[in-house]
């Protein structure tokens, strides 16, 4: 006699949330293209068809991903920024988290897979995210003359193209590893004293 084991309810809110967790160490661990329903079901104990009902499709469950990993990467910048803001405006910290986000925490990977596969749409979740991050900013900043928008283009583009081709590149050219964030550091301190 075989026991099958019993597994746990979970509210619907807490069944999403393991699941974009899983999806998030899949993407972390393998790539865009291991973050399917199928994978994340089997990594939280879950059916497909739970997945379906809460995400409708494999394509939603990675929209809801880089919705939340948006929200947490602008809210994390945002304090950063707050911190620069109050001490030495160094805006090292603040290009290290950009960087770190799109390279380590996969949204570089994620958001050039969504583009690939022309899921583009997915994208709004993190463009709106990263929008009201510099609206937010821009209203409460002593300086409006500060070029944010400017900042926050140029720093996005860098970090997703160090993500997807940093290393390679730095390695062919021969300069070190962490060169790209230290010339986004460099740039955005030169935008400053324009």
């Amino acid at each position: 006699m075989s026991i099958t084991p019993i597994r746990k309810r979970l509210s619907p809110e807490a069944s999403r949330d393991a699941a974009l967790e899983a999806a998030r160490d899949l993407l972390v661990e393998f790539g865009p293209q291991a973050v399917t329903l199928k994978a994340v079901a089997a990594r939280i104990g879950r059916t497909h068809a739970n997945l379906l009902h809460h995400f409708g499709s494999a394509a939603g469950l990675q929209k809801a991903l880089i919705a939340t990993m948006a929200q947490r990467i602008t809210g994390r910048i945002a304090e950063a920024v707050l911190r620069a803001r109050a001490g030495d405006q160094n805006p090292q910290e603040v290009v290290d988290l950009t960087f770190d986000a799109f390279d380590q925490g996969g949204a570089g990977a994620l958001a050039s897979w969504m583009i690939l596969s022309g899921n583009e749409d997915a994208l709004d979740p993190i463009l709106t995210a990263i929008h009201d991050l510099v609206d937010e900013l821009v209203e409460g900043h002593d300086n409006p003359d500060l070029p944010l928008h400017d900042e926050t283009l140029q720093l996005v583009l860098m970090a997703l193209g160090d993500a997807l081709l940093g290393g390679a590149m730095a390695k062919a050219l021969g300069l070190p590893r962490g060169r790209a964030r230290e010339l986004a550091a460099r740039g955005l301190m030169a935008m400053r004293r324009e």
